[in-house]
């Protein structure tokens, strides 16, 4: 009697042990596991919860983001806000900036091409840009006053009409130069660089960058908290950007 007694409790027992990772499984992890459009499973590199009960933030691995319900059955793309006390609060792009700064402090030195003043760094710019680009030229003669300010700039590779284009293979003769900051400044003369470009370069891994982080064009300045500017800015402008006056 006993012992059928335990054999049924273990019985009940294991049957409960057996659904409790069903009633206690982790929504946001089987959304990413389980998502699929049309049939095909979606390349999802993350999801996070939100303020909104029952939706979760679904990024993919392209960068897209938008939100679900738990089920995937609803989708809504778009900026997520809070009504908060002294205003609308973007709290996608909060998280877009935080994600941006992350992944922009990873990149090492040796793979940027840097310019910096002589005096203290007060703060940094990482500035995507492509040689072949007016605008980029017309911020990279802003250089020499922001370093003055004690603003350094660093450049990271965008070639905007593709790896493939005549700006892809300057950028990577840059990268491949023994001297990469003088070989962007006269890229950005716009005078013809005799150096090859088939060293083992960061060109291709930062333009998937760049595009995975919202960069669409170039110059892309992207500020120290992670707020992507776009376009050509001054520099009085850019130190007032970053809070810093003379």
């Amino acid at each position: 009697m006993r012992l059928s007694t335990l054999t049924v409790g273990g019985g009940l027992l294991a049957a409960s042990l057996a659904l409790l990772p069903v009633a206690q499984a982790d929504p946001a992890r089987q959304l990413a596991e389980t998502l699929t459009v049309n049939g095909q499973s979606m390349p999802v590199e993350r999801v996070r919860e939100t303020p909104l009960e029952g939706f979760y933030e679904v990024t993919l691995e392209s960068g897209e983001t938008f939100y679900s319900n738990a089920e995937g059955s609803h989708f809504l793309v778009g900026d997520l806000y809070e009504n908060a006390e002294h205003g609308l609060v973007n709290l996608t792009e909060q998280r877009r900036n935080a994600e941006r700064s992350a992944r922009l402090a990873a990149v090492p030195e040796s793979e940027r091409v840097i310019y910096r003043g002589t005096g203290e760094s007060r703060a940094e710019l990482v500035v995507f840009t492509d040689t072949t680009c007016p605008y980029c030229r017309q911020l990279h003669e802003e250089v020499p006053r922001l370093n003055e300010m004690g603003i350094e700039v660093h450049y990271l590779a965008f070639p905007r009409s593709g790896l493939g284009s005549p700006g892809g293979r300057q950028l990577q003769q840059v990268w491949c130069a023994d001297n990469p900051t003088e070989a962007m400044s006269a890229a950005k003369r716009e005078e013809a660089l005799s150096g090859a470009a088939d060293c083992d370069n960061p060109v291709e891994e930062q333009y998937h960058l760049g595009m995975q982080l919202g960069v669409q064009g170039t110059p892309a300045i992207v500020l120290p908290d992670g707020r992507l500017v776009p376009g050509y800015v001054p520099a009085e402008r850019l130190a007032a950007m970053l809070g810093l006056s003379e």
